[in-house]
């Protein structure tokens, strides 16, 4: 028999609690599942209104892994859900998690949370921007550590408070609020900016995906401000060898950072961070600090 928990009133059956997720750290589904319920008000806060997809990795990292956007079945019917628009003729529901129930239903899934650049309510409307930067091998995260400092001074230029976090794999992810702009045009900007990037640092820094261009050098990612991308969102678990979380870090460890080991971040640390330092990140969801994108790109 499945333990059944209240949460919020809600009954939840949860699943398989002893079983090792990460077999390397011997992290079992009920630390995961604990990680969310601890981290659940910054989690939530980054969810909120913002249509979620899920990599789903039930038998661990090791294990099928598999992607959707669609509402899975046997979703209760409490949590919500909203319709998005498709490129396609026909639209798809995806599901919004707004509750610490929903939250803890979706944690037993075993998902990584990815989510897009807009909220429900404006469908490729983007008050957020990012850049993702990817290091090829043999760079690593302390690369793209020193192509963010250079980043976050040409978005400063432009009006734009940019923040980090780690991707919880093996890069690095600057994000700012913006005004609402349509997502073709940030991913227009963010665009330009990889390739200006690209241009003054062309030894290490790239702006196409190709693999050939990328040994060695951090690949710039602007492609997942289009209004199909999502990225992960702050605070999840990643579906990688240990359990690793894509975690809020400030500046001065931007910036002091020589080993790749310095940001790297499990389940643990990153709920111990959150606890110590509240969300770094939190400054992102004041519409107050949101700066329009330049001129031409609005």
């Amino acid at each position: 028999m499945s333990p059944i928990t209240l949460v919020e009133g809600r009954r939840l059956a949860l699943t398989n609690l002893d079983k090792v997720l990460y077999p390397a750290t011997g992290t079992t589904k009920a630390e995961v599942v604990h990680y969310y319920a601890t981290t659940a008000d910054a989690l939530l806060a980054h969810l909120h209104d913002r249509p979620v997809s899920f990599l789903r990795y039930p038998d661990g990292p090791d294990g099928e892994k598999f992607f959707t956007k669609n509402v899975p079945p046997g979703t209760p019917a409490w949590v919500r859900t909203t319709e998005v628009p498709s490129s396609t003729a026909t639209s798809r529901r995806q599901v919004l998690l707004q509750d610490m129930a929903s939250l803890m239903w979706a944690a037993n899934l075993v998902v990584e949370l990815h989510t897009p650049q807009w909220t429900a309510d404006r469908p490729r409307v983007a008050d957020r921007l990012v850049l993702d930067l990817d290091p090829g091998a043999p760079a690593t995260i302390v690369e793209c550590c020193a192509a963010a400092l250079w980043l976050r001074e040409r978005l400063k230029a432009d009006g734009l408070v940019a923040y980090a976090k780690t991707s919880g794999s093996k890069g690095l992810h600057i994000l700012a609020a913006i005004e609402p702009t349509p997502s073709a045009n940030v991913t227009a900007y963010a665009k330009s900016i990889a390739i200006e990037a690209e241009r003054t640092f062309p030894d290490r820094i790239v702006h196409k995906m190709t693999k050939a261009l990328r040994p060695g050098k951090v690949f710039i990612d602007f492609s997942q401000n289009a209004a199909a991308k999502t990225t992960a969102t702050p605070y999840t678990l990643r579906a990688r060898p240990l359990p690793t979380v894509s975690t809020p870090v400030t500046w001065q460890e931007v910036a002091d950072c020589t080993d790749p080991r310095e940001l790297d971040f499990r389940h643990d640390q990153a709920a111990a961070r959150y606890e110590r330092d509240g969300d770094l990140l939190r400054p992102l969801l004041d519409t107050g600090d949101a700066g329009p994108l330049p001129p031409g790109h609005r």
